[in-house]
């Protein structure tokens, strides 16, 4: 038990540090002014409520954007390790791709990008 008593020590410090800055905040907070101005959207006054639903054909398109964000997030780090690893590297990158190709063909198919 003696060799935990610095670790004890440390939260204990920590703990005391995060309560005595939130109290500082509760204590020394200013009240925010009301805000009349809307929310800027590109100009256009808004037509609808911000927390509105949006029509479930956005959900399949943010499914394949997000595929594809994936693909870019595997490709950077890929082109660091491919001159070292070689060919299997290659033939890797080749399968990834062609298994997200794969699933926008189905999306396809599916008419998941079909907008009428």
């Amino acid at each position: 038990m003696v060799q935990f008593g610095p670790v004890g020590v440390l939260l204990l410090v920590g703990v005391v540090l995060v309560v005595l800055v939130y109290g500082l905040s509760a204590f020394l907070a200013v009240a925010r002014p009301v805000v009349d101005a809307v929310a800027f959207g590109g100009g256009l006054p808004p037509v609808e409520h911000a927390f509105s639903r949006f029509h479930v054909r956005w959900y399949p398109v943010t499914m394949v954007f997000l595929a594809f964000d994936m693909e870019m997030l595997f490709m950077y780090p890929w082109t660091l390790v491919v001159t070292r690893v070689g060919a299997p590297a290659v033939i890797e990158m080749f399968l990834f791709l062609a298994i997200l190709l794969a699933g926008v063909a189905y999306a396809w198919r599916e008419g998941a990008l079909r907008w009428t």
